[in-house]
């Protein structure tokens, strides 16, 4: 059975959650910051036979993430996207977006494949030579702006003042390394929720590249974050970047599926 979720059924919910606290970031969060009932946020559930949730289908905007552990009515979910006709992502591990693919009527427009990896343990952190990577506070951020926007392939659209309001909220934060007087290494969080956070702009300028900068930046992140309880995830499709992860202690969980679909008027 399948069937909107609400506040009643928080604990249920999080409990199916937490466990997969680095696969579910975003659905976590999301509830945190929003609840059940949004004009833009809704949340479903998929009960087995003796009322145990096994399932979670959230919707943020236009688009959608599904998480199941194991079996789950992936035929039933697939119709409920479905009958969104304005709908444009299905996002979310490949084990559960591949089952739910086949049921959705609207038509595949593209898809995108990344490795999706995570960090529970301090225990192959690199440590050593860390006392110059840096904290950076509101007033730093423009600066860290301006390395991000030194760097060809470092893609994103987000602003200086979007940055400077996520960080305000708890939700982000960054570590940089300074040298010639500007930051020249940067690595941050994103999505940051009380269970998980997303290492994400990991990034050194490329006169500064080979000398463990990077490393070193995400490193001390990745250990002030794990001290706090959390897990730590993030994606890649990079070889290099996913061997310099490695060695520091992330793991592979499995790939994660960005579907993009056309968007259809009437669906029959």
């Amino acid at each position: 059975m399948i069937r909107r979720l609400t506040e009643e059924d928080h604990h249920q919910c999080l409990s199916l959650l937490t466990p997969y606290a680095a696969e579910n970031l975003f659905i976590i969060g999301d509830i945190e910051a929003f609840g059940y009932d949004q004009p833009f946020q809704k949340l479903w559930g998929d009960f087995s036979e003796n009322g145990e949730l096994r399932a979670v289908l959230l919707k943020y905007e236009k688009n959608y993430i599904p998480f199941a552990p194991g079996e789950f009515d992936a035929k039933r979910i697939g119709e409920i996207i479905s009958r969104d006709t304005e709908f444009i992502m299905m996002s979310g591990l490949k084990h559960v977006t591949s089952q739910i693919q086949p049921h959705i009527s609207h038509s595949c427009r593209s898809s995108r494949e990344l490795f999706y990896a995570k960090c529970d343990s301090v225990s192959q952190l690199a440590l050593d030579q860390l006392d110059h990577v840096q904290i950076a506070t509101l007033q730093d951020l423009d600066k860290i702006h301006t390395l991000h926007q030194g760097i060809d392939e470092f893609e994103t659209g987000e602003t200086v003042e979007e940055k400077k309001r996520n960080q305000e909220k708890g939700v982000s934060r960054t570590y940089y390394i300074e040298e010639d007087g500007k930051p020249v290494s940067a690595a941050s969080t994103a999505a940051e929720n009380s269970e998980s956070a997303m290492v994400v702009g990991v990034c050194t300028l490329h006169a500064y590249k080979r000398k463990g900068y990077a490393t070193q930046c995400t490193s001390k992140l990745c250990y002030d974050v794990l001290s706090e309880g959390k897990v730590l995830c993030l994606f890649y499709d990079n070889p290099e970047a996913g061997t310099i992860y490695k060695r520091i202690g992330f793991q592979d969980i499995e790939k994660w599926m960005m579907i993009s679909f056309e968007t259809q008027s009437v669906i029959v």
